[in-house]
């Protein structure tokens, strides 16, 4: 099956899959939704110790054992689709970063900017038509068919949930940035915020305190969880907003994204410039019991409430995570001496050094001032190539796991310099390339990976996913460590690639419309929450796009499994024999993406499957 054929399947099954279920009735009262996102949480981390609650809702109700975050790995792209149902193709969130073409009023004068920020996302909103996005979000449906609405949590993917409700009448949006004082927050309607008062709350959340700082390549970073932030948004949502939801007497969705264990695994202090214990020492243990006891929180104050018989909970995480690898053997950037960076060690910004140097172009930062390698700068979060960099030949989104590299002038014999510079690093993993520019010998067409659609932003020309590998115990997935673009530091956490490290999202769900104790062996993705949910809501999500998740019929009281088929496709290779390789599964025509990348260089990949 050719993948124009798998998008077609699946707008034809999203568009038959919407009768109501065996055993339900239009006629009753739809059940309430939460949705909760533990921000970077594997699969495989979650057990009866480590993560107590989060492990309940597993045994108790359905555990997808099969379940994939979306490439890239990072938490905006993943956010979007969690919100709308659909892939990237049709979002167009390509990245936390992207290269928009020209930037917006001071202080955002950038041509590549950061999506996790209110005052962004609504530039992009204004800047796209109202709605970057272009696809209906669960939230929105909700809301137009009368249903209370909210979105509570970290700054970025919370306001993303409803990325159009910006004048505080719409969905209740609450964030980092909620009621600072000349801050740049989104309006939260009054009533709410002298609700939140009268429960004995501060009227904004309090900040990440010693959970905030990174460190330096030459100390630590922190050693303790985001606990005194996440503990308010949880009692908001517990002593606030489910009340008021409960008093109101119509059902209601919420969204809880929590910051943790994402924030703290990134900072973490345990493992300066070592991969281990990496993300698997002490500190990141207390970010993933943080959102534990976050979710168990809102479970006790919806039994308390007496809706925990009429809520169904659908935990996710946006991606999984890693340890982050800082060497390389062919980079010439990890040369060259920085003074915030070790001796010998890849440098943020390494692959637009690199970049720039092995293609002859001048090297920009991401406002287009000159970077004097020779005194030790380098470029952060992104970088313009070309002399003129208000028109730059090569703009990079620096993305962690994953860069993003746009042509802006679609060159296609550039856009093979680029392909063929990147398959002699040693820490390229796998390379797409825009359908547009044609068959690229040592990549995949973005097509393969659900990145062509309805999307109005503009589409990288080439994304780039970085080395993965285990570090020595028996399951790579825990111990995964990754090559990435950041200024983190080596040993510290990271995501992004396409290796199953980070794609192995955690992903449950309990509830009265939910089997009981079912083990779901099928793959399923964070594009088929807002399919499912909306099912069961009765609402409809509408707008255009073939980019669509699935109904997860397995889950559900009366549902039947899918036919699933394992695919592996492969690129032709490139002169020196690098090869781009794609393990995926299709469930009831919708594809799932396992892992890519050349054979040796992604956790997860199947090297030795036969091509088709």
């Amino acid at each position: 099956m050719t993948f124009a054929m798998v998008l077609r399947a699946a707008l034809t099954l999203g568009l038959l899959s919407t009768p109501a279920l065996a055993g339900s009735s239009a006629a009753q009262t739809p059940h309430n939704v939460i949705i909760f996102v533990a921000d970077g949480l594997r699969s495989r981390i979650v057990d009866a110790h480590t993560a107590p609650g989060l492990q309940a809702v597993r045994e108790e109700g359905v555990d997808f054992v099969n379940s994939h975050s979306l490439f890239p790995t990072i938490t905006t792209p993943n956010a979007s689709a969690i919100a709308t149902g659909h892939r990237l193709g049709d979002t167009g969130d390509f990245g936390n970063v992207l290269y928009l073409g020209a930037g917006f009023a001071p202080p955002y004068s950038s041509p590549v900017q950061p999506l996790e920020d209110d005052v962004v996302l609504g530039l992009l909103d204004a800047r796209y038509g109202g709605d970057y996005l272009h696809q209906k979000s669960l939230l929105d449906a909700a809301r137009e068919k009368g249903w209370n609405t909210a979105a509570i949590g970290k700054l970025g993917p919370t306001a993303i949930q409803a990325v159009t409700s910006r004048d505080g009448r719409g969905t209740i949006v609450i964030d980092d940035m909620t009621n600072y004082p000349g801050g740049d927050g989104l309006p939260l309607d009054p009533q709410i915020t002298a609700a939140i008062k009268a429960a004995g709350l501060p009227v904004a959340p309090p900040d990440r305190g010693l959970n905030t700082y990174p460190g330096a390549y030459n100390m630590p970073g922190v050693q303790v969880a985001n606990v005194e932030q996440q503990a308010w948004f949880a009692d908001v949502a517990a002593k606030v907003l489910l009340p008021r939801f409960k008093a109101s007497g119509k059902p209601f969705v919420m969204v809880f994204w929590s910051r943790d264990p994402d924030g703290t695994q990134h900072n973490e202090g345990d493992s300066l410039n070592t991969l281990t214990p990496g993300i698997n020492g002490p500190t990141s243990m207390k970010g993933v019991r943080n959102a534990s006891d976050n979710l168990q929180r809102l479970r006790e104050a919806l039994a308390s409430l007496g809706l925990d018989k009429t809520t169904d909970v659908f935990v996710t995480a946006d991606h999984g995570f890693a340890t982050e690898s800082r060497q390389s053997k062919t980079s010439g950037a990890a040369k060259l001496r920085y003074p915030d960076t070790p001796l010998g060690f890849l440098p943020g910004g390494f692959l637009a050094i690199d970049l720039s140097r092995g293609l002859g172009l001048p090297l920009n930062d991401a406002f287009g001032f000159p970077v004097d390698l020779r005194g030790g700068f380098r470029p952060k979060g992104a970088a313009l190539l070309g002399k003129d960099p208000a028109h730059p030949e090569i703009a990079i989104a620096f993305n962690g796991g994953a860069d993003e590299i746009w042509i802006p002038t679609g060159s296609v014999e550039l856009a093979r310099r680029v392909v063929a510079f990147l398959t002699t690093q040693d820490y390229t993993g796998a390379i797409f390339v825009d359908d547009a520019l044609g068959e690229i010998p040592g990549a995949l067409p973005m097509s393969a990976i659900g990145m062509s659609g309805a999307a109005v932003t503009p589409r990288p020309q080439i994304i780039v996913s970085f080395r993965s590998f285990g570090t020595g115990c028996d399951d790579p997935e825990i111990c995964g460590a990754e090559v990435a673009d950041s200024d983190l530091q080596q040993g510290q956490g990271i995501h992004g690639t396409f290796g199953r490290q980070d794609t192995h999202n955690f992903m449950a769900a309990i509830g009265p419309d939910f089997k009981a104790g079912f083990r779901d062996p099928d793959p399923v993705s964070n594009a088929d929450i807002a399919p499912t949910l909306a099912r069961l809501m009765g609402v409809d999500l509408g707008g255009g796009g073939e980019a669509r998740g699935r109904v997860i019929e397995e889950a559900l009281a009366g549902g039947a499994d899918p036919a699933v088929q394992v695919h592996v496709t492969r690129s032709a290779p490139a002169a020196n024999g690098f090869v781009t390789i794609l393990d995926w599964q299709e469930a009831a025509g919708f594809p799932y993406f396992d892992a890519a990348g050349a054979p040796g260089r992604t956790i997860g990949l199947k090297e030795t499957a036969a091509g088709q």
